[in-house]
C-alpha cells in the first residue's frame, strides 16, 4: 500500500518536473534570440537618432543659407 502511494506522488511530480524542464529549455533558447533582437533594436534606434541629427543639421544649414541670400538681396 505504501508503494502505491509513493508511486502516485512520483507520477504527480513528474508532469511538474517535465513542465519545469521544458520551460527552462525554452528560456535558454529564447535568451540569445532576445539579446539579438535587443541589439538590433538598439542599432535601429541609434540610426534614427543619427538621421534626426543629420536632418536638423541640414535644416539649420539650409535656414542659414536662405538668410544669407535674403540679406544679400536686401543689400543689393
Amino acid at each position: 500500500m505504501a508503494d502505491k502511494t509513493s508511486d502516485a506522488k512520483l507520477f504527480a511530480r513528474d508532469p511538474q518536473r517535465r513542465i519545469t524542464a521544458a520551460t527552462a529549455i525554452g528560456m535558454n533558447v529564447l535568451k540569445p534570440i532576445m539579446h539579438f533582437q535587443i541589439s538590433m533594436l538598439r542599432m535601429w534606434a541609434d540610426s534614427i537618432e543619427r538621421f534626426a541629427g543629420n536632418y536638423e543639421k541640414g535644416l539649420d544649414e539650409t535656414a542659414t543659407t536662405v538668410e544669407e541670400q535674403s540679406d544679400k538681396e536686401r543689400a543689393a
